[in-house]
């Protein structure tokens, strides 16, 4: 079931930011979006929160310049997400441009699963590096540290996931979740954190007059990255990361983006110069993101670190091959999932749990996350791996996605203190979790996950709610807000605003054998519409919810509904 909700806010703020210049409609949206003053609409670069505010970034920034001095080696272990591909990149660039001895390894997530593992460890003592660097991982790596400093490797951890019990014994450890840790954006992605740590590491350099007699390293370069990282990881967009967004963006538009990126752009058919949140999001990140679900994402850090157009873009054509072979798998899937459910009612449930030998790995989080929207329930999708366990027995590798409601990390953290040596191991997010756990143990899970999910969740959680901005009305209706609205930084925790309304039918059809391109009108006029992936026939009055968005055909720019929920009126 689906409701169709508006949006609150408080019309006092929205008065407040009317009369700071902000145009009534915007004002009710950014109000609704907790907006209190137009200048946290700010996205200069000057109002990223201070550095200081990162516990031991500070210290980082003393030992990497220290190992810097010494010329010691220095290895980065990545996570193989976009996160961790942007974030591995953002370190190579950046700490090369400042003087380090610096490479970089990324597990395989077949052969050596998530993380800074003994086994990654060992495969990085081959290189023998003096100092490991993990970029969006390490929080949770307390074996793997261990490991490393057996081998007599110091390892600094920079990561945003959420800790467990016990950190692990690192040199040293920036992530804002950690314990102790006042600064006041909680959400930054892994890139962002290395970010702050190479600012950190240029003021430290700077104030060892590194650079009285040679220019500093512009670390403005690296922000189409972090915003691209920032968006694809789905992190809420806060103010301080609403800024490298924009930033980013700015960067982007401006033709002064790395090869990579713009390589990425080029085979998606997206032009860099009117790149959004949409296309980092929609078009970039999972083009990069496939390497990492197929093959190895050493390929799509290849591609951000390459400085050849012609070799980037090279990359960036198997990238896209990539992507659509994974668009090819998870429609296959998805169908098995939805057979796996034809003798059994959804609704019934708090949550679902399915597994399917056939399962490739890489995807079993895209199709966790296409149940979720489809059913709005906690999914867990779970996927054969190759390991087996000393008894023999064969493991599940599980990827999660939820709903407001349900704490996904915290949840399964709750079966695994009721049932110990039911999940191996696992981590990740509110909205997003993996798990692994032994091939027999399956309904066991399953009954454990849904006694939680029935715990935490209550019945009114399990209604899809869709929230607008209301209904436009007749002048609202225009292209320049519609401009405004599309080159605004919109994402997770930041929404892009949809407006509802109930409109005439005035003929359909479909386009691209998967879409349904709609005329409607109402008394402000005749639109154009399109409802993607959707082509069921509309009835003659429709009640929309839908995005203004502007429709580029032969060089002429024109209005459009993009429609993202319709029903009977």
């Amino acid at each position: 079931m689906t409701l169709i909700a508006h949006r609150n806010y408080p019309a006092s703020l929205a008065a407040q930011l009317e009369q700071q210049g902000i145009i009534p409609l915007l004002a009710r949206i950014y109000a609704a979006r907790g907006i209190k003053q137009a200048k946290e609409l700010d996205t200069a670069l000057s109002q990223l929160l201070p550095i200081t505010g990162l516990k031991n970034v500070q210290q980082m920034a003393c030992l990497l310049a220290d190992a810097i001095a010494a010329q010691k080696k220095l290895l980065i272990v990545a996570d193989y997400d976009a996160d961790g591909a942007t974030a591995c990149a953002v370190a190579m660039r950046g700490l090369k441009a400042m003087g380090a001895k610096v490479d970089y390894v990324v597990p395989n997530r077949f052969e050596y699963g998530y993380g800074l593992t003994p086994e990654i460890v060992q495969l990085a003592a081959h290189s023998s590096p003096d100092i490991i660097i993990t970029v969006d991982n390490g929080i949770a790596s307390v074996e793997g540290v261990a490991e490393a400093r057996r081998l007599g490797i110091d390892v600094m951890v920079t990561d945003h996931h959420l800790p467990g019990d016990t950190l692990p014994d690192a040199l040293c450890i920036v992530n804002p979740n950690q314990p102790g840790c006042a600064f006041p954006s909680k959400h930054l992605a892994g890139v962002g954190v290395m970010f702050y740590v190479l600012m950190a590491l240029r003021a430290e350099l700077r104030n060892r007059n590194t650079y009285a007699d040679k220019p500093e390293p512009n670390l403005g370069k690296l922000l189409d990255l972090v915003a691209l990282g920032t968006v694809a990881d789905v992190v809420k967009l806060d103010a301080n990361n609403r800024i490298f967004v924009e930033q980013g963006l700015q960067r982007i538009r401006a033709g002064r983006a790395c090869a990579g990126i713009n390589a990425l752009l080029q085979v998606a058919k997206k032009s860099p110069a009117k790149a959004t949140t949409y296309e980092l999001g929609f078009m970039v990140g999972p083009r990069l993101n496939a390497a990492g679900r197929l093959e190895d994402m050493n390929l799509g850090i290849q591609c951000l670190l390459s400085d050849n157009p012609a070799e980037a873009l090279q990359i960036a054509s198997r990238l896209d091959a990539l992507n659509q072979e994974r668009r090819s798998i998870e429609a296959e899937m998805q169908d098995v999932a939805l057979g796996l459910l034809d003798d059994v009612n959804p609704q019934e449930s708090y949550s679902l749990v399915l597994h399917d030998e056939t399962w490739h790995q890489g995807v079993i989080g895209i199709l966790a996350s296409r149940l979720k929207d489809k059913f709005h329930r906690p999914v867990i999708a779970f996927a054969r791996a190759d390991a087996v366990d000393d008894s023999g027995k064969g493991e599940l590798k599980g990827s999660g996605r939820s709903i407001t409601g349900l704490h996904l990390r915290d949840a399964l953290d709750l079966v695994s203190k009721r049932h110990p040596q039911l999940i191996r191991k696992f981590g990740g997010h509110a909205m997003a979790a993996g798990l692994t756990i032994a091939e027999p143990d399956l309904a066991h899970f399953q009954q454990a996950f849904e006694s939680v999910a029935q715990e935490l969740l209550n019945p009114a959680d399990l209604t899809r709610i869709i929230e607008t901005d209301g209904t436009l009305q007749m002048q609202e209706y225009s292209f320049e807000l519609a401009y405004q609205l599309e080159r605004q930084v919109w994402g997770q925790g930041f929404p892009q605003p949809l407006f509802d309304g109930e409109f005439k039918v005035v003929n359909q059809r479909i386009v691209g054998e998967k879409h349904l391109k709609l005329a409607l009108s109402n008394a402000a006029g005749q639109f154009d519409a399109i409802h993607f992936f959707n082509t069921d026939t509309a009835p003659a009055r429709i009640r929309a919810v839908y995005s203004l968005g502007i429709n580029e055909y032969n060089g002429q720019a024109s209005l459009q509904l993009l429609v993202r929920h319709r029903e009977a009126a």
